[in-house]
């Protein structure tokens, strides 16, 4: 009986500590606990074992098929059963022209909530790769230690390289050519600059496992309303479904599309991924309007058993609340990742879309999550009450507020787990 009186006893002080900590932790980060005492020197580490790193490092490169850049020395032992690429949620974005900032927000986001390993491909003009190498090197090594990186140049392997450069928008049609050029890749998130995440990866990354044999990409719809859709009252082409699908957000799994035939508007057999493009495009140039997206359309409208469609939450843009609130899923669970399209992180026209990304963009990396960006995104919100938007913060918070919770219970679990002494 005592014995169990001192174990409830331990549990609810547990208890009561987490409490405490969850309702001050936004005053102050917890503290840290004492320095161990000094060690005795170890002895060198035998042949082939990974000596400590104790200088800070920026983050590792990663080569162009996907696996890392820099070679094992000789003598080192292999540190896992599969390469590093594999390991990582890879993670594509194109950038040119004016998008530097807001790329590397995007991926401010990404590493700030993510659990596992991120490999980034990033692909970009030559004039902004010196900036991205030095802006993701200055981010702290708390930070830096849990992503890769490469830097591609712009390319596409068929067709008029000039004539996809300006698809729409600068270089957006590169994501059309990821299959092709990523080889040694498996799988893949591909998202727009304009894009922020407000949950883990990890979780979207989970989709993956949700496909069927057939399904080898993942989108959201355009719009939720039919009626009130583009697609359904404006486009000259074929698209997917009843409202087309937004590409802002895709989900690939690149080894089915590089082993996929995709049936196809031109001649009667299939057609692969790589060959398909270029003859899709000439066939069409004339009735698109959204360049790279409406072509995924088409694609997908020929061959719908390919893709999987992820609700809302997963892609949620001004178009879900600036008319009246019309994404269930993110009224039921919260936003996970936002889309800023039409530039609304830039001017006054969705004062939540850009609330959100100044206060991603201000939050300094090492601060306390609840005081530095949670709170200071409360306080902003309250001044965009007056749009359709701004009537809905919780739609905004629920995700974002949910998972720094769940960051600061685990730091203090394993805070109260290595001083605990029964």
């Amino acid at each position: 009986m005592r014995l169990s009186c001192k174990v409830a006893a331990a549990l609810l002080a547990l208890g009561s500590l987490l409490l405490l900590y969850l309702l001050v932790g936004s005053a102050a980060a917890p503290p840290r606990p004492p320095p161990a005492p000094s060690a005795p020197a170890r002895p060198a580490a035998p042949l082939g074992r990974r000596q400590p790193r104790l200088s800070r490092s920026p983050p590792r490169r990663i080569a162009p098929g996907g696996g890392l850049a820099a070679a094992r020395k000789p003598g080192e032992q292999k540190r896992s059963k599969e390469p590093s690429s594999l390991q990582c949620m890879h993670l594509a974005v194109v950038a040119c022209g004016d998008r530097l900032e807001e790329t590397l927000i995007m991926l401010k986001s990404a590493v700030l909530f993510s659990n596992r390993r991120l490999c980034f491909h990033i692909f970009s003009e030559d004039s902004l790769k010196p900036e991205f190498n030095k802006k993701l090197q200055e981010w702290p090594s708390s930070y830096t230690k849990k992503f890769e990186y490469n830097i591609y140049p712009i390319t596409f392997s068929v067709g008029n390289a000039q004539e996809w450069k300006k698809l729409f928008k600068p270089c957006a049609a590169q994501r059309l050519f990821l299959p092709v050029i990523l080889k040694d890749v498996d799988s893949l998130l591909y998202v727009d600059t304009d894009v922020l995440f407000l949950r883990p990866i990890d979780d979207i990354w989970h989709i993956l496992k949700e496909f069927n044999s057939t399904q080898l990409a993942a989108m959201a719809p355009e719009h939720e309303i039919p009626k009130i859709g583009w697609y359904s009252r404006f486009a000259r082409h074929p698209y997917y479904g009843t409202t087309g699908v937004n590409s802002g957000v895709m989900l690939m799994n690149l080894t089915r599309i590089r082993n996929t035939q995709f049936r196809n508007s031109m001649i009667p057999s299939g057609l692969t991924w790589e060959e398909m493009l270029y003859p899709l495009y000439q066939k069409y140039k004339n009735y698109i309007t959204w360049g790279d997206q409406d072509l995924l359309n088409i694609i997908f409208y020929f061959n719908p058993e390919c893709l999987y469609v992820f609700p809302c939450q997963w892609n949620y843009r001004p178009d879900h609340c600036m008319y009246g609130s019309n994404c269930k899923g993110a009224e039921e669970e919260g936003v996970s990742i936002l889309h800023g399209n039409r530039g609304v992180y830039h001017d006054d026209k969705q004062p939540t879309f850009k609330a959100l990304y100044e206060v991603i963009r201000d939050f300094p990396f090492e601060d306390n999550l609840f005081q530095s960006l949670y709170y200071p995104l409360q306080s902003k919100f309250l001044d965009t009450v007056h749009t359709l938007c701004g009537r809905i913060p919780q739609v905004f918070l629920k995700q974002i507020e949910k998972t720094m919770k769940k960051v600061y219970e685990n730091r203090v679990i394993v805070y109260l787990g290595a001083n605990h002494r029964y």
